[in-house]
């Protein structure tokens, strides 16, 4: 019961969350509206970059920034429930809306597919489960950055933190490409941050099976490890809170 209820929450805790997954759905439908060449569009790389790359940090915003600046947060730890069950119910609340929302969109866009023809499906199953991973991956490191600030700046930050670390390095990519300084950052961005790159490459079909399931059992493991710290983080600061 405890779970259900804290599972729930997720998605019952703010009026936007309702609004975030209809208007995410909503904007598929006018896409089949544009004229592209049949093999032009690709609908799991879309589906990818929209559904789950942006859709975690709308729903994730405030996850426990809101709870933390209201004091609520104070309010839940006098029940029965530890800093670690409230991070993982709330984590698999976000993740469960991202794989239901990703059903229904995957649902649709084969329907509109079916009626148009427009736009391309190769390689849709591998992208919707890369779709889910990513998505989980990104919400777990939103709901650790939301342990540390208030209301809904985790959303804002990540994005903000994300443009600073790409923008970066795609000036070096594109002036100093064969450094090993830039070999070096590349690489740590690749495997340490959300593994964007690893997963696109995965829905393209250009992975083997070894590389593929490689690279879901490093996205499992990074949403673990950014989980973690979260659960750890969390801990730590409400003790001290609590204690003040």
């Amino acid at each position: 019961m405890k779970a259900y209820v804290l599972i729930t929450e997720t998605f019952r805790r703010k009026a936007s969350i309702r609004i975030v997954h209809l208007a995410w759905l909503a904007a598929y439908a006018p896409m089949f509206l544009i004229p592209f060449r049949p093999n032009t569009w690709q609908w799991g790389a879309f589906m990818f970059a929209w559904s789950g790359c942006f859709m975690p940090l709308a729903l994730s915003a405030g996850i426990f920034g809101d709870d933390i600046a209201s004091g609520r947060i104070r309010m839940l730890f006098t029940e029965p429930i530890r800093p670690a069950e409230l991070y993982v119910y709330r984590f698999l609340g976000l993740s469960l809306q991202g794989a239901v929302h990703l059903l229904a969109v995957a649902a649709l866009i084969l329907l509109l597919h079916r009626l148009t023809g427009r736009g391309d499906i190769d390689h849709f199953a591998t992208w919707m489960l890369a779709s889910w991973l990513i998505f989980n991956a990104w919400t777990a490191l939103s709901t650790t950055v939301s342990v540390l600030v208030y209301r809904e700046h985790n959303s804002m930050l990540l994005v903000l933190a994300t443009i600073a670390v790409v923008f970066p390095l795609y000036m070096v990519l594109l002036f100093f490409e064969d450094s090993m300084g830039t070999k070096v950052y590349h690489e740590i961005v690749r495997y340490a941050g959300p593994p964007v790159e690893l997963l696109v490459r995965m829905g393209r079909g250009k992975s083997s099976l070894p590389g593929g399931i490689a690279s879901v059992a490093h996205s499992l493991m990074l949403t673990v490890v950014y989980g973690a710290g979260g659960i750890v983080l969390l801990g730590r600061r409400e003790f001290k809170y609590v204690a003040d």
